[in-house]
């Protein structure tokens, strides 16, 4: 009889233990980490519901609606933005993107963005507009290209890949562009975008009288 008592009570003892544990485990474990690859040329579609969506119900363009895409899935991750948007990008004259950078300003979001100075320049390119709408851009003074593509929204979450900020790039090459969280990843990035934009600041040049980069 105690024995049958001894092997119920230790089987008990043992289930609320491995129930315990469980728990416990299940706390230390950290919530999911977001990872996403799009790959482009993606399908041309109408992207008005991302920008308003009650708007775009009244959108009569003749694109296809309501079609997810990968450059729809981009725009989503970069107006996710809540406090900031750091921008490092050797092209940048997509209209729709320009106006998601846009979008963001108004809403008081900060926007620092870091472009090469012979493509900011080009026909197309939409930094000048985004200087004028009061956004900061800095221009890399060095002799060779300024060839990122990456950017950082709101010190979490890291885009980068082969994708230049262009229509070409977004509807015409095969392209990629990796979307995570993993502080491993996105840190190295954080503290690239802070080195550039300190060793571009014009204040570097005015003082020491060498050539001065745009902004």
């Amino acid at each position: 009889m105690w024995t049958v008592k001894v092997v119920s009570l230790g089987v008990l003892a043992l289930s609320l233990s491995l129930e315990l544990l469980y728990r416990l485990l299940c706390r230390l474990k950290p919530s999911k980490t977001l990872n996403e690859v799009l790959f482009f040329p993606s399908e041309v579609a109408c992207v008005e519901h991302i920008f308003s969506p009650t708007s775009a119900q009244s959108c009569f363009c003749l694109l296809p609606h309501g079609v997810e895409t990968s450059f729809c899935r981009l725009l989503r991750h970069i107006l996710s933005a809540s406090s900031s948007l750091d921008l490092c990008v050797f092209a940048f004259s997509n209209l729709d993107l320009g106006r998601a950078v846009l979008a963001l300003h108004s809403r008081g979001i900060t926007v620092r963005i870091l472009t090469d100075k012979d493509y900011s320049a080009i026909s197309g390119s939409q930094i000048g507009l985004l200087r004028k709408a009061g956004i900061c851009v800095r221009c890399d003074v060095g002799s060779v290209y300024m060839h990122h593509k990456f950017a950082v929204v709101d010190n979490r979450l890291l885009i980068t890949g082969s994708l230049n900020w262009t229509l070409t790039a977004v509807q015409s090459n095969m392209e990629n562009i990796l979307i995570t969280e993993e502080p491993d990843l996105v840190l190295p990035f954080i503290e690239e975008f802070q080195r550039l934009w300190m060793h571009n600041d014009p204040a570097r040049y005015h003082r020491s009288g060498d050539q001065t980069p745009a902004e």
